[in-house]
């Protein structure tokens, strides 16, 4: 027997325990932490400009063969895109889970070369930029002066100049970035009406800057090969190629005259040292500001690396000058780490209420301390399992600790209990009491081990966001199961022969009243038993009964991806009517930013006027803010609750639209809460087709109880001009038609140039209007181009200036024309009904030429619907393989499986009960139940079998397994459902997903427990016998198991 060499050599198994908890240890040090793993999908994004061209100029000429050529790009799950009239398109690939995002970055990036030469040439001036994106946002730091004497760009110069670098080499970041970030520029402002009196044009400028602002490699003297004399030096010659200063950019000559004279730009144009986009107003707190982004590396140790960011830049800040100060309002390791901390409280309340259970039931000290030591070793154990396997510590790999609480102990007690009963019963020695234990229970211990990692082991290889959830826990508790197995086989014995002694059994008052208590429990639980042996119809009707209502509860209950959570910050969102400019949006910032602090429970604001954080890029009318709240355990008010409050502050805002949502659950999977999804045009009819099919579909949610919030960003009507060239006229006029253009886009845009270098950097050199002469739509006509007779000639002349309107952004989606919708479950329903509400609307209001496409959570959540049956189907057929295999049967393992649907039962009631939704985490309590449930089956049918194959009756050994195997069954099972009661009743970061797992899981381990023990030997009896009921009365039961018993103490 493999025990009893550990009973006859305890040392050994002592040894391999704490073998199990030095790895433990060392691979705590190792492991990365993170709030969740990678399980967000890997993001590249394309960013590509078109400095002064309009949104539909972009998607044209930009988006669309960059689309078309990225499209079907190895592993790509969906690509989305934005043009905005700021000139900048950004594409956003989204890949598989599990993508490697450095070849992923490869392959789109060799896409992008393939069309590079068909794109504007002024965007392949500027370079297309590939770039892996990053979803796990770590940290965002202000640089600010109090005392407003640092202006923001040098501010922001500074940061780039002397914290970027430094930051950027730290590893574990990635994408560190100034948000908005006003890097040095050459900035020559036009005076458009000198321009036209002295006849020189935008191609005449440009051209003498390119001229005289460029890098020329001169050569060296005496370089070889070198002449029949000798040469003793070499020389490098060098010329003045790059200017630096404004002054030197004053200077260049525009035009040289006969008389001598010369056209410098200094005549028709002021030059200085300027920032190269004044689009963009960032602000901690109301007080302008630098901020800085930094996201995580793909499985770096978020909190390792924030020490590290938090150091290097405490460091640079003793070199601050004087007026420049640093803060940092945004960190998303602070909800890690309080998460983090209130899922270990759990583990330590779990850990006590374990204890104390077990301690009443075993009445010992010394016995108590048995299971509990099974306990660290196996929780110390899994840390080095999750370490070869390269997972790290996580919610979910935490979660999956507090869940293994309760199981772990199972073995350990199921052998320790054994021990002792035979021990007093039979009167033997603690070793021969432990040899004959091991006998009995090794089987099931086995049983038990396989069952509960068969459970888990398939779903492990489920796919998408859903397996990922679910392979944390299942490995988690495959690995801390399997240890548990390997202690109660090895030390568990050896401890009971060291550690019981007969007179350990103590009595009191309470263990009396405790064990009078539970023996008149057992009895009538042996009664009822036996009533439903001998009514097998009666009980064969009551589970049909309960499998038809769990079924119509599990089709009837709401279903949703994840809770939401308290994150400890919120994201509220500022949209301004169309056209409107950056002043006003920051205007109104302002009032917002009044109302977010006249709640004591917000910390910092962190306002971004000019970025669209929804709708992505950068606009002027409209703006992101970040509010952050005190930390949870000084404040009674929920993120949720607070975001309310400003919803009803700011409804008084009239010339704006102020939005208020919490973050996503899951980082990197949408921007908000709730779902998004794209309507997509598959025909003709460009953005009029688009925005009624969208206004139909919005006016459709908006009747519906079932939907709040629907609503789009998307604005086709934003104020333009059109500039509308007779190329006819202009030719008539002998005027190129590239120079007009030309000469509009260097007045009117922001024109590039080339580089110059300054500080050790290259910076850009841009060209545009004076701000006078460009606040009228009448300025345009102002703009005189040259014809090839050398006549200045006004735009005014050949062209017409109207008023129009227009979309300020154009999205696309999957390569088509789209928009894209937000919204969220109204209260009292969950995302799975919001998800099946707008897919019914759609079916209603949509033409046949028109679509819709789920992204972010929703996609995630549509795409995972059908992964529990699957994990479920495949638990339940694993554990029926594997009972099989150990009883050597095709039917006694449906004695077992048959008690699986009063765990679902129970599971889904206490759900309903709590109003609660069918999520991730609940799904994975189901696979958790279906291995316990299990368990407690097991124990039963184990012990009958045996005492069938001993020569007793069906009736005999089942009633005779459920009475010896209640204690341990109440015993354990008392332990997982205190395990979990932390869990259900936890509160504070994180407390959405452990009420989520621990709800479901209590609620399914108390039925599976206290129903399914009455009818698990009705199954045994059944599937042995063929019989639907006992016909003997229980007395003659209970007198069959007495002589069995005489005759066993007659045979010692």
């Amino acid at each position: 027997m493999f025990s009893r060499y550990f009973i006859d050599r305890p040392i050994f198994a002592f040894v391999i325990s704490i073998f199990i908890v030095l790895a433990g240890l060392a691979a705590m040090r190792s492991l990365s932490i993170a709030q969740y793993p990678e399980m967000s999908p890997p993001v590249v994004q394309v960013t590509a400009v078109y400095p002064g061209a309009s949104a539909e100029v972009l998607e044209q000429t930009v988006a669309t063969p960059l689309e078309n050529a990225i499209t079907g790009v190895e592993g790509m799950m969906y690509m989305s895109s934005t043009s905005t009239s700021s000139g900048a398109t950004t594409i956003t690939v989204t890949f598989e889970i599990g993508t490697d995002p450095d070849q992923a970055s490869v392959n789109v990036n060799n896409r992008v070369k393939q069309v590079e030469a068909r794109l504007p040439e002024e965007t392949r001036r500027q370079g297309v930029v590939v770039a892996k994106g990053s979803s796990s946002f770590l940290h965002v730091h202000a640089f600010y002066s109090p005392d407003d004497s640092r202006e923001a760009l040098w501010t922001s110069n500074y940061v780039t100049l002397n914290i970027l670098d430094k930051i950027k080499r730290i590893p574990g970041t990635t994408s560190v970035q100034i948000f908005g970030a006003k890097d040095y520029a050459m900035r020559i402002w036009l005076r458009p009406d000198v321009m036209s009196q002295l006849g020189v044009t935008v191609e005449e400028i440009s051209n003498a800057v390119r001229e005289q602002n460029s890098q020329y490699a001169a050569g060296r003297i005496g370089a070889t090969p070198t002449s029949v004399s000798p040469q003793s030096l070499v020389y490098s010659v060098k010329v003045q190629g790059r200017l630096s200063t404004a002054k030197e950019f004053e200077e260049i000559i525009i035009r040289s005259n006969t008389d001598g004279s010369s056209l410098r730009l200094k005549d028709i144009a002021r030059v200085e040292l300027g920032s190269k986009d004044y689009d963009f107003d960032g602000r901690i707190n109301g007080k302008k500001a630098v901020l800085l982004g930094i996201f995580l590396q793909p499985g770096a140790n978020a909190l390792d690396v924030a020490d590290e960011v938090n150091a290097t830049i405490a460091e640079l800040e003793s070199r601050f000058p004087t007026g420049l100060e640093h803060l940092l309002p945004y960190d998303t390791t602070r909800f890690v780490k309080v998460s983090i901390r209130e899922v270990l409280k759990t583990l330590g309340e779990a850990m006590l209420l374990v204890f104390l259970v077990v301690f009443i039931f075993l009445q010992n000290w010394r016995a108590t301390l048995i299971p509990i030591m099974a306990v660290p070793v196996s929780l110390l154990g899994t840390f080095a399992g999750l370490y070869m396997l390269g997972y790290s510590i996580n919610t979910l790999t935490l979660f999956g600790m507090v869940l293994s609480i309760g199981i772990v102990v199972d073995d350990a007690i199921v052998v320790l209990e054994n021990v002792e009963r035979i021990m007093h019963e039979e009167d033997v020695s603690v070793r021969d009491a432990a040899i004959k234990a091991m006998k009995e229970v090794s089987g099931p211990v086995v049983a038990i081990v396989l069952v509960l990692c068969s459970v888990f082991v398939p779903i492990a290889f489920l796919g998408g966001l859903t397996g990922e959830l679910f392979r944390q826990f299942a490995i988690t508790i495959s690995i801390s199961v399997s240890l548990s197995g390997l202690v109660a086989l090895t030390m568990t014995p050896a401890l009971c022969v060291l550690v019981l002694k007969h007179e350990d059994k103590k009595t009191n008052v309470f263990f009396n009243g405790f064990n009078r208590f539970f023996n008149k429990v057992t009895g009538h639980y042996v009664t009822g038993v036996s009533f439903f042996l001998r009514r097998g119809l009666l009980a064969s009707m009551l589970v049909i009964g309960m499998v038809v209502i769990t079924a119509n509860m599990w089709l009837k209950t709401p279903s949703s991806l994840v809770p939401d959570e308290d994150q400890g910050f919120y994201i509220s969102a500022v949209f301004l009517p169309d056209g409107a400019s950056l002043q006003r949006t920051s205007k109104v910032v302002k009032e917002v930013i009044a109302a977010i602090e006249s709640n004591p429970a917000n910390e910092n604001v962190v306002s971004f006027t000019g970025f669209d954080f929804l709708g992505g890029g950068y606009k002027n009318n409209a703006a992101t803010l970040f509010v952050t709240q005190k930390h949870w355990d000084d404040r009674e008010i929920s993120t949720q609750q607070l975001v309310g409050e400003l919803f009803m502050k700011t409804a008084n805002i009239k010339e704006a639209l102020v939005l208020a949502f919490n973050p996503p659950a899951i980082p990197g999977l949408g921007n908000t809460g709730g779902f998004e999804f794209y309507l997509q045009n598959r025909g003709d009819g460009g953005v009029a087709k688009l925005k009624q099919s969208m206004q139909a579909m919005m006016g459709a949610a908006q009747q519906s109880p079932i939907l709040a919030g629907v609503q789009t960003l998307w604005r086709s009507d934003s104020p333009q001009l059109t500039v509308e060239i007779d190329r006819e006229q202009a030719r008539a006029m002998d005027i190129p038609i590239n120079n007009a253009f030309n000469a509009l886009a260097g007045t009117m845009g922001t024109y590039y140039l080339n580089d110059f270098n300054k500080f050790g950097r290259t910076w850009q050199v841009l060209m545009s209007a004076e701000p006078e002469f460009r606040m009228s739509p009448k300025d345009i006509s102002r703009i005189y181009v040259k014809s090839n007779g050398g006549e200045m000639i006004p735009i005014s002349a050949f062209a017409e200036i109207n008023y129009s309107s227009g979309p300020d952004s154009l999205d696309r989606y999957n390569n088509l024309s789209a928009v894209k919708l937000l919204g969220s479950a109204a209260p009292g329903y969950s995302s799975g009904q919001a998800i099946a509400e707008i897919e019914r609307i759609a079916k209603e209001v949509l033409p046949s030429d028109m679509s819709y496409e789920w992204t972010g959570t929703a996609y995630q959540e549509k795409r995972s619907s059908g992964s529990t049956a699957i994990a479920l189907g495949m638990a339940v057929i694993m554990v029926f393989l594997i009972l099989a295999a150990l009883y050597e049967r095709w039917s006694l393992p449906l004695s077992v499986l048959l008690a699986l649907p009063f765990g679902i039962f129970g599971a889904l009631v206490s759900v309903w009960v709590a109003g609660m939704t069918s999520d991730v985490y609940f799904q994975i309590g189901l696979v958790t139940l279906l291995g316990l449930a299990s368990k407690n089956a097991i124990l039963i049918v184990e012990y009958a079998l045996m005492k069938k194959q001993e020569g007793w009756t069906t009736g005999a050994a089942a009633l005779e397994a459920a009475r010896l195997r209640f204690r341990p069954i109440i015993m354990t099972s008392l332990a997982f459902i205190l395990g979990v009661v932390p869990l259900a009743l936890s509160s504070g970061a994180g407390a959405g997903a452990r009420h989520s797992v621990g709800t479901g899981v209590m609620g399914g381990m108390i039925a599976a427990t206290f129903l399914a023990i009455f009818f698990v030997p009705l199954f045994f009896y059944w599937l042995t016998e063929r019989k639907v009921s006992e016909q003997r009365k229980q007395q003659a039961i209970t007198d069959e198991i007495a002589q069995h018993h005489e005759h066993e103490l007659n045979a010692k």
